[in-house]
Protein backbone atom coordinates (compact mmCIF):
# COMPACT_ATOMS: atom_id res chain seq x y z
CA UNK A 1 0.00 0.00 0.00
CA UNK A 2 1.42 3.15 -1.11
CA UNK A 3 1.25 6.43 0.98
CA UNK A 4 0.76 9.60 -0.29
CA UNK A 5 3.63 12.35 -0.01
CA UNK A 6 4.43 13.90 3.66
CA UNK A 7 5.48 17.72 3.78
CA UNK A 8 8.45 18.26 4.85
CA UNK A 9 7.40 18.48 8.71
CA UNK A 10 7.96 16.51 11.48
CA UNK A 11 8.43 13.49 10.19
CA UNK A 12 12.69 13.87 8.10
CA UNK A 13 13.03 15.69 11.91
CA UNK A 14 12.43 12.00 13.58
CA UNK A 15 14.43 10.56 11.49
CA UNK A 16 17.21 12.45 12.09
CA UNK A 17 17.17 11.96 15.41
CA UNK A 18 17.06 8.47 14.73
CA UNK A 19 20.54 8.71 13.04
CA UNK A 20 22.42 10.90 15.24
CA UNK A 21 26.13 10.67 13.10
CA UNK A 22 23.73 11.52 10.21
CA UNK A 23 22.09 14.22 11.19
CA UNK A 24 24.66 16.00 12.31
CA UNK A 25 27.05 16.44 9.05
CA UNK A 26 23.94 17.22 7.51
CA UNK A 27 20.00 18.22 8.19
CA UNK A 28 18.21 18.19 5.23
CA UNK A 29 16.43 15.30 3.64
CA UNK A 30 14.39 15.48 0.26
CA UNK A 31 13.22 12.00 -0.81
CA UNK A 32 12.48 8.49 0.58
CA UNK A 33 12.04 5.38 -1.30
CA UNK A 34 12.31 1.27 -0.43
CA UNK A 35 14.61 0.37 -3.14
CA UNK A 36 18.44 0.70 -3.61
CA UNK A 37 20.13 3.22 -6.05
CA UNK A 38 21.74 1.60 -8.75
CA UNK A 39 25.46 1.45 -8.73
CA UNK A 40 27.69 4.08 -9.70
CA UNK A 41 28.54 3.98 -13.84
CA UNK A 42 32.34 4.21 -15.11
CA UNK A 43 32.56 7.49 -17.20
CA UNK A 44 35.78 9.70 -18.25
CA UNK A 45 35.44 13.20 -16.94
CA UNK A 46 35.31 15.70 -19.31
CA UNK A 47 37.43 18.58 -19.84
CA UNK A 48 37.43 21.81 -17.60
CA UNK A 49 35.67 24.38 -19.61
CA UNK A 50 37.54 27.41 -17.33
CA UNK A 51 39.29 28.77 -14.43
CA UNK A 52 37.59 28.76 -11.78
CA UNK A 53 35.09 26.12 -11.97
CA UNK A 54 34.37 23.50 -9.33
CA UNK A 55 33.73 19.41 -10.36
CA UNK A 56 30.67 17.88 -9.20
CA UNK A 57 29.99 14.49 -9.83
CA UNK A 58 26.90 12.42 -11.31
CA UNK A 59 24.61 10.74 -9.21
CA UNK A 60 21.64 8.65 -9.29
CA UNK A 61 18.39 11.14 -8.19
CA UNK A 62 14.61 9.77 -7.63
CA UNK A 63 11.83 11.17 -9.55
CA UNK A 64 8.51 11.21 -7.96
CA UNK A 65 6.77 12.02 -11.22
CA UNK A 66 8.79 9.36 -12.84
CA UNK A 67 8.76 6.70 -10.17
CA UNK A 68 12.15 5.37 -10.85
CA UNK A 69 16.10 6.52 -10.40
CA UNK A 70 17.81 8.85 -13.13
CA UNK A 71 20.93 10.06 -13.57
CA UNK A 72 22.09 13.21 -12.89
CA UNK A 73 25.32 13.97 -15.06
CA UNK A 74 28.46 14.84 -13.58
CA UNK A 75 29.84 18.93 -14.81
CA UNK A 76 31.88 21.50 -14.38
CA UNK A 77 29.90 24.14 -12.23
CA UNK A 78 31.41 27.84 -11.48
CA UNK A 79 32.22 28.29 -7.97
CA UNK A 80 28.63 30.38 -6.07
CA UNK A 81 31.68 32.22 -3.87
CA UNK A 82 35.54 32.07 -4.06
CA UNK A 83 36.68 29.53 -1.74
CA UNK A 84 33.60 27.45 -1.68
CA UNK A 85 33.96 23.86 -2.58
CA UNK A 86 31.20 21.38 -3.36
CA UNK A 87 30.00 18.36 -1.05
CA UNK A 88 28.25 15.85 -3.16
CA UNK A 89 24.43 14.59 -1.82
CA UNK A 90 24.20 10.97 -0.83
CA UNK A 91 21.74 8.14 -0.21
CA UNK A 92 22.17 6.62 3.13
CA UNK A 93 19.62 3.80 4.24
CA UNK A 94 17.95 3.44 7.20
CA UNK A 95 16.23 -0.07 7.72
CA UNK A 96 14.17 -0.55 4.85
CA UNK A 97 13.92 2.96 3.38
CA UNK A 98 16.59 5.35 1.42
CA UNK A 99 17.10 8.75 2.32
CA UNK A 100 18.35 11.28 0.15
CA UNK A 101 21.10 14.18 1.61
CA UNK A 102 21.03 16.45 -0.80
CA UNK A 103 24.41 18.20 -1.61
CA UNK A 104 25.41 22.03 -0.84
CA UNK A 105 28.42 24.76 -1.21
CA UNK A 106 30.67 25.37 1.44
CA UNK A 107 34.05 26.89 2.93
CA UNK A 108 34.86 22.94 3.43
CA UNK A 109 33.81 19.23 2.20
CA UNK A 110 31.58 18.18 4.67
CA UNK A 111 30.10 14.19 5.06
CA UNK A 112 28.74 12.40 2.01
CA UNK A 113 27.91 9.00 3.09
CA UNK A 114 31.77 7.85 2.35
CA UNK A 115 30.34 7.51 -1.00
CA UNK A 116 33.52 6.66 -3.97
CA UNK A 117 32.38 9.24 -6.33
CA UNK A 118 35.70 9.53 -8.00
CA UNK A 119 37.70 12.44 -9.89
CA UNK A 120 38.81 13.72 -6.30
CA UNK A 121 35.69 12.20 -4.27
CA UNK A 122 37.03 9.74 -2.84
CA UNK A 123 34.49 9.02 0.16
CA UNK A 124 36.41 11.89 2.45
CA UNK A 125 37.09 15.11 1.09
CA UNK A 126 38.31 16.33 -2.15
CA UNK A 127 41.33 15.53 -3.92
CA UNK A 128 40.82 17.35 -7.13
CA UNK A 129 41.78 20.96 -5.86
CA UNK A 130 42.23 23.85 -3.24
CA UNK A 131 41.48 27.32 -3.08
CA UNK A 132 43.94 29.37 -2.30
CA UNK A 133 44.45 33.33 -2.39
CA UNK A 134 40.49 33.57 -4.66
CA UNK A 135 42.29 31.56 -6.91
CA UNK A 136 41.54 27.35 -7.68
CA UNK A 137 44.09 24.92 -8.06
CA UNK A 138 43.59 21.82 -9.56
CA UNK A 139 45.46 18.28 -9.17
CA UNK A 140 46.13 17.31 -12.45
CA UNK A 141 46.26 13.61 -11.79
CA UNK A 142 42.31 13.61 -10.91
CA UNK A 143 41.20 16.91 -13.03
CA UNK A 144 41.10 17.11 -16.67
CA UNK A 145 42.68 20.28 -17.91
CA UNK A 146 44.39 18.70 -21.09
CA UNK A 147 42.64 21.31 -23.45
CA UNK A 148 42.65 24.54 -20.99
CA UNK A 149 45.30 27.07 -20.57
CA UNK A 150 45.64 27.02 -16.55
CA UNK A 151 48.79 27.70 -15.12
CA UNK A 152 47.54 26.86 -11.27
CA UNK A 153 47.67 23.68 -11.10
CA UNK A 154 49.18 20.67 -9.19
CA UNK A 155 50.27 16.94 -9.19
CA UNK A 156 48.79 14.69 -6.45
CA UNK A 157 48.06 10.97 -6.81
CA UNK A 158 45.12 9.88 -5.86
CA UNK A 159 43.94 6.62 -6.22
CA UNK A 160 40.97 6.18 -7.46
CA UNK A 161 38.80 3.05 -6.71
CA UNK A 162 35.71 4.51 -8.61
CA UNK A 163 35.71 1.24 -10.96
CA UNK A 164 35.95 -0.91 -8.26
CA UNK A 165 33.81 0.22 -5.67
CA UNK A 166 30.80 1.61 -7.03
CA UNK A 167 28.00 1.37 -3.71
CA UNK A 168 25.94 4.40 -4.68
CA UNK A 169 24.82 4.69 -0.72
CA UNK A 170 25.71 4.48 2.96
CA UNK A 171 24.63 1.83 5.49
CA UNK A 172 22.01 -0.32 5.12
CA UNK A 173 22.73 -4.24 3.17
CA UNK A 174 25.89 -3.50 1.36
CA UNK A 175 26.11 0.13 2.04
CA UNK A 176 29.13 1.98 2.72
CA UNK A 177 30.24 1.81 6.36
CA UNK A 178 31.19 5.39 6.68
CA UNK A 179 30.97 7.66 9.93
CA UNK A 180 31.74 11.31 9.67
CA UNK A 181 34.94 12.81 11.01
CA UNK A 182 35.80 15.17 13.56
CA UNK A 183 36.18 17.75 10.23
CA UNK A 184 33.25 17.23 8.76
CA UNK A 185 31.41 17.35 11.74
CA UNK A 186 32.71 20.77 11.76
CA UNK A 187 31.99 21.54 8.21
CA UNK A 188 28.53 20.75 8.76
CA UNK A 189 28.15 23.71 11.13
CA UNK A 190 29.39 26.37 8.66
CA UNK A 191 27.77 28.51 5.83
CA UNK A 192 26.48 26.71 2.90
CA UNK A 193 24.57 27.17 -0.29
CA UNK A 194 22.30 25.01 -1.75
CA UNK A 195 22.60 24.15 -5.05
CA UNK A 196 23.10 26.80 -8.01
CA UNK A 197 20.35 28.05 -10.56
CA UNK A 198 22.43 26.29 -12.97
CA UNK A 199 22.33 22.92 -11.21
CA UNK A 200 18.67 23.14 -10.58
CA UNK A 201 17.85 23.57 -14.08
CA UNK A 202 20.76 20.22 -14.92
CA UNK A 203 18.65 18.41 -12.57
CA UNK A 204 15.31 19.22 -14.37
CA UNK A 205 16.83 18.83 -17.68
CA UNK A 206 17.91 15.22 -16.83
CA UNK A 207 14.60 14.40 -15.24
CA UNK A 208 12.81 15.18 -18.13
CA UNK A 209 15.19 13.04 -20.39
CA UNK A 210 13.91 9.36 -20.78
CA UNK A 211 17.22 8.12 -21.90
CA UNK A 212 18.77 8.86 -18.34
CA UNK A 213 16.21 7.04 -16.11
CA UNK A 214 17.46 3.60 -14.67
CA UNK A 215 14.44 1.40 -16.08
CA UNK A 216 15.64 2.38 -19.78
CA UNK A 217 19.42 2.63 -19.53
CA UNK A 218 20.09 -0.11 -16.96
CA UNK A 219 22.95 1.26 -15.36
CA UNK A 220 24.59 2.59 -18.08
CA UNK A 221 23.09 6.33 -18.87
CA UNK A 222 24.90 7.19 -22.07
CA UNK A 223 25.10 11.02 -21.14
CA UNK A 224 27.40 10.29 -17.59
CA UNK A 225 28.96 13.66 -17.70
CA UNK A 226 28.50 17.28 -19.53
CA UNK A 227 31.24 19.59 -19.81
CA UNK A 228 28.99 22.61 -18.77
CA UNK A 229 25.04 22.20 -16.77
CA UNK A 230 22.26 21.74 -19.10
CA UNK A 231 24.42 20.81 -21.68
CA UNK A 232 23.65 17.75 -22.79
CA UNK A 233 24.88 17.40 -26.45
CA UNK A 234 27.59 18.66 -28.16
CA UNK A 235 31.13 18.36 -27.80
CA UNK A 236 32.36 16.91 -24.51
CA UNK A 237 29.14 15.18 -23.91
CA UNK A 238 30.83 11.58 -22.57
CA UNK A 239 28.70 8.67 -22.23
CA UNK A 240 29.19 5.85 -19.47
CA UNK A 241 32.00 3.28 -20.07
CA UNK A 242 30.48 0.69 -17.86
CA UNK A 243 27.11 0.40 -16.29
CA UNK A 244 25.95 -0.17 -12.82
CA UNK A 245 23.90 -2.79 -11.42
CA UNK A 246 19.87 -1.80 -10.61
CA UNK A 247 18.77 -3.21 -7.46
CA UNK A 248 15.28 -3.55 -8.73
CA UNK A 249 11.88 -1.42 -9.50
CA UNK A 250 10.21 0.20 -6.23
CA UNK A 251 6.72 -1.34 -5.54
CA UNK A 252 4.92 1.82 -6.39
CA UNK A 253 6.56 1.78 -9.69
CA UNK A 254 4.11 3.71 -12.23
CA UNK A 255 1.97 5.17 -9.98
CA UNK A 256 3.10 8.87 -10.49
CA UNK A 257 3.08 11.80 -7.67
CA UNK A 258 3.59 14.52 -10.46
CA UNK A 259 2.34 16.71 -7.74
CA UNK A 260 5.16 16.45 -5.46
CA UNK A 261 8.05 17.32 -8.15
CA UNK A 262 10.68 19.86 -6.80
CA UNK A 263 8.35 20.54 -3.50
CA UNK A 264 11.48 19.65 -1.36
CA UNK A 265 8.72 17.03 -0.10
CA UNK A 266 9.37 13.60 1.08
CA UNK A 267 7.12 10.49 -0.32
CA UNK A 268 7.58 7.88 1.80
CA UNK A 269 6.94 4.36 0.45
CA UNK A 270 6.59 1.15 2.49
CA UNK A 271 7.72 -1.85 1.38
CA UNK A 272 4.54 -4.77 1.72
CA UNK A 273 2.75 -4.81 5.30
CA UNK A 274 4.37 -6.94 7.80
CA UNK A 275 2.44 -10.85 7.98
CA UNK A 276 -0.10 -10.70 11.12
CA UNK A 277 0.45 -12.28 14.02
CA UNK A 278 -1.12 -15.69 13.76
CA UNK A 279 -3.72 -15.84 16.82
CA UNK A 280 -2.69 -18.95 19.29
CA UNK A 281 -5.96 -20.29 19.37
CA UNK A 282 -5.29 -21.30 15.68
CA UNK A 283 -2.22 -21.39 14.77
CA UNK A 284 0.47 -20.64 18.00
CA UNK A 285 3.58 -20.83 17.64
CA UNK A 286 6.15 -24.05 17.72
CA UNK A 287 7.67 -22.54 20.83
CA UNK A 288 4.34 -21.72 22.47
CA UNK A 289 3.00 -25.66 22.48
CA UNK A 290 2.73 -27.54 25.10
CA UNK A 291 4.73 -30.22 25.00
CA UNK A 292 3.59 -33.66 25.28
CA UNK A 293 3.72 -35.21 28.83
CA UNK A 294 6.91 -37.67 28.83
CA UNK A 295 6.43 -41.27 29.03
CA UNK A 296 7.72 -42.69 32.22
CA UNK A 297 9.02 -46.25 32.52
CA UNK A 298 9.55 -47.20 36.01
CA UNK A 299 12.30 -49.36 35.93
CA UNK A 300 11.51 -52.98 37.46
CA UNK A 301 12.00 -52.94 41.27
CA UNK A 302 14.71 -54.95 42.17
CA UNK A 303 14.30 -58.97 44.26
CA UNK A 304 14.47 -57.57 47.60
CA UNK A 305 12.43 -55.00 47.27
CA UNK A 306 9.39 -56.73 45.69
CA UNK A 307 6.04 -57.82 47.75
CA UNK A 308 4.80 -61.12 46.97
CA UNK A 309 1.49 -61.65 45.67
CA UNK A 310 -1.13 -61.77 47.75
CA UNK A 311 -2.42 -65.61 47.96
CA UNK A 312 -4.88 -67.16 45.86
CA UNK A 313 -6.48 -68.92 48.33
CA UNK A 314 -7.68 -65.91 50.08
CA UNK A 315 -9.52 -64.17 47.18
CA UNK A 316 -10.43 -67.50 44.95
CA UNK A 317 -13.57 -68.11 47.53
CA UNK A 318 -14.79 -64.84 47.30
CA UNK A 319 -14.86 -64.40 43.62
CA UNK A 320 -16.18 -67.96 43.40
CA UNK A 321 -18.92 -66.74 45.40
CA UNK A 322 -19.33 -63.67 43.91
CA UNK A 323 -19.26 -65.48 40.01
CA UNK A 324 -21.93 -68.32 41.52
CA UNK A 325 -25.28 -66.78 41.18
CA UNK A 326 -24.21 -65.94 37.40
CA UNK A 327 -22.82 -69.25 36.61
CA UNK A 328 -26.15 -70.99 38.14
CA UNK A 329 -28.29 -68.30 35.73
CA UNK A 330 -26.12 -68.97 32.85
CA UNK A 331 -25.61 -72.69 32.99
CA UNK A 332 -28.74 -74.96 31.85
CA UNK A 333 -31.22 -76.56 34.03
CA UNK A 334 -29.51 -80.59 33.98
CA UNK A 335 -31.42 -83.65 32.61
CA UNK A 336 -33.46 -85.30 35.32
CA UNK A 337 -31.57 -88.34 35.87
CA UNK A 338 -33.48 -91.88 36.11
CA UNK A 339 -34.34 -92.94 40.14
CA UNK A 340 -32.00 -95.43 41.09
CA UNK A 341 -33.29 -99.26 41.31
CA UNK A 342 -34.72 -100.22 44.45
CA UNK A 343 -32.94 -101.62 46.83
CA UNK A 344 -34.67 -105.54 47.33
CA UNK A 345 -35.67 -105.88 50.97
CA UNK A 346 -34.00 -108.25 53.01
CA UNK A 347 -35.70 -111.64 54.15
CA UNK A 348 -37.05 -111.50 57.17
CA UNK A 349 -35.21 -113.20 59.78
CA UNK A 350 -38.11 -115.59 60.90
CA UNK A 351 -39.81 -116.35 57.23
CA UNK A 352 -44.36 -116.33 58.50
CA UNK A 353 -45.53 -119.43 59.40
CA UNK A 354 -48.26 -119.45 56.85
CA UNK A 355 -46.67 -118.31 53.21
CA UNK A 356 -49.71 -117.22 51.20
CA UNK A 357 -51.25 -119.38 48.55
CA UNK A 358 -49.97 -118.99 45.65
CA UNK A 359 -52.20 -119.15 42.15
CA UNK A 360 -51.55 -122.39 41.00
CA UNK A 361 -52.85 -123.91 44.27
CA UNK A 362 -55.62 -121.73 44.43
CA UNK A 363 -56.76 -122.46 41.11
CA UNK A 364 -56.64 -126.27 42.00
CA UNK A 365 -58.60 -125.74 45.05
Amino acid sequence: MRLKAWNLSILPTLILLLSPALSTAQASVDVSVNVAPPELPVYDQPPIPGDGYVWTPGYWAWGDDIQDYYWVPGTWVPAPEPEYLWTPGYWAATGVAFFWHPGYWGPHVGFYGGVNYGYGYGGQGYEGGYWQGGRMYYNRSVSNISNTNITNVYNKTVINNVSVTRVSYNGGSGGVRAQPSSTELAAAQERHISATPVQSQHIQAARNNPALRAAANHGAPPIAATPRPGAFSGAGVVQATRGGAVHGTPANAGNANAGNAGRGTMSVVHPNPEPREAQPESHPAPESRPAPPPRVVRPAAPEASRQPPPPVQEHQPAAEERRAPQQEQAQPAPRPQQPPPKAQPHPPEHPPEHPPAREEDREHH
